[in-house]
């Protein structure tokens, strides 16, 4: 059984299919059409927004047999070689793996030769930032005054590291975090058509954790649904990002927000009894934080737009603390999870963060 993981499966196959990049799929699109075709494009963004994906796209809209296209067959033999990776005149290099000169110097010597079969020989190099400087000095010469058979297609997780030499000769795109909403959506539809069951707060999460990457998102909807023996509930899904239940948040909020210590202190060992990641109590005490600043500024609208079994009890809490603790409390949970880290462990750095927040709240 060939079994084909979900970000492989649902990785897109054309620019209509790629997730939040609409700009920039709309501008290499038209310039596809229009003929005004570069030597050299360079895509810039976090892991697992699509850089290497639209990379593999532009590849095959070059080399189509029916012609340049923003719309590639994907019948041709070409298109579906590339697509499968054995395309001779799509050389792919791993900038992190071959970051010598001489490396460069390998590539660059079988540079002058006709592609194979295709209208160009493309080389993507992904994560270019990571050659050394002799390699970058090496591309330079050849990126200046490409073969026209030539066409050179770069990606890269951190731009600042690639000199602006390099930048300069290239069409440069950055590509954009992906929004919560969107992941969100993109899960569903694919769950929807994968058959598999699930429900609107675990999907949340994972959207919120995935951290802006598709990539990210589907290997955690992956995670999850083996967890769940082929379906995503509330509770593997708390127990694999080891998120602590929403009652505990609750009730830990409104422990800090009374001045309540020994509450707080008592609700943190049955967190820890339970088993939670630590930054993730934090997180979710911000979350609630903010709903209740909010409805302490816009309360009729946010009524409306949200109503769950804690909307209630989060109105009595916005009616009687003060707008200023709670920006206070919000401001030493934000800095606390920044401090995490130089804790001597993460329960200390929370329990501390925590206990600051209820002291500083008294001295006010």
């Amino acid at each position: 059984m060939n079994y084909q993981i979900l970000a492989q499966k649902w990785r897109p196959q054309s620019f209509q299919d790629i997730i939040g990049q609409k700009n920039i799929v709309t501008a290499i699109s038209n310039g596809l059409s229009l003929g005004r075709i570069h030597h050299a494009w360079l895509f810039s963004g976090t892991r697992g927004v699509g850089k290497t994906t639209i990379a593999r796209l532009l590849a095959k809209s070059l080399n189509c047999e029916k012609g340049i296209t923003s719309n590639p067959c994907r019948k041709c033999l070409i298109c579906q070689e590339i697509e499968k990776g054995l395309c001779l005149d799509v050389i792919e290099i791993d900038g992190a793996s071959r970051t010598k000169v001489e490396d460069m110097r390998d590539i660059l010597d079988n540079i002058s030769y006709a592609p194979n079969k295709s209208r160009f020989k493309i080389y993507l190099i992904d994560e270019v930032h990571m050659l050394s400087r002799h390699s970058f000095n090496a591309l330079l010469k050849t990126l200046e005054e490409p073969p026209k058979h030539v066409k050179f297609i770069l990606a890269t997780t951190d731009i600042e590291r690639i000199p602006k030499t390099i930048i300069s000769r290239c069409l440069y795109f950055q590509l954009q975090i992906i929004s919560e909403e969107k992941i969100f959506n993109f899960l569903k539809i694919i769950l929807l058509k994968e058959s598999i069951k699930t429900d609107i707060y675990s999907l949340k999460k994972i959207s919120y954790h995935a951290k802006g990457s598709i990539r990210d998102a589907l290997n955690l909807l992956e995670y999850a649904i083996n967890i769940g023996n082929g379906h995503i509930t509330i509770n593997t899904t708390r127990e694999m990002l080891g998120i602590p239940l929403e009652k505990y948040s609750f009730l830990l909020t409104r422990s800090v927000l009374k001045i309540n210590a020994k509450k707080t202190m008592f609700l943190l060992n049955r967190m820890h009894n339970i088993g939670v990641e630590w930054e993730e109590i934090l997180i979710e005490i911000l979350r609630f934080l903010h709903r209740i600043s909010i409805t302490q500024y816009f309360s009729s609208q946010y009524k409306q737009s949200i109503q769950d079994i804690y909307q209630n009890h989060i109105n009595i809490i916005a009616n009687n603390i003060t707008k200023k603790n709670i920006q206070l409390c919000y401001q030493i949970l934000l800095n606390g999870r920044k401090e995490l880290q130089f804790a001597p462990s993460r329960r200390i750095g929370v329990e501390m963060t925590l206990l600051r927040a209820i002291n500083t709240m008294k001295i006010h």
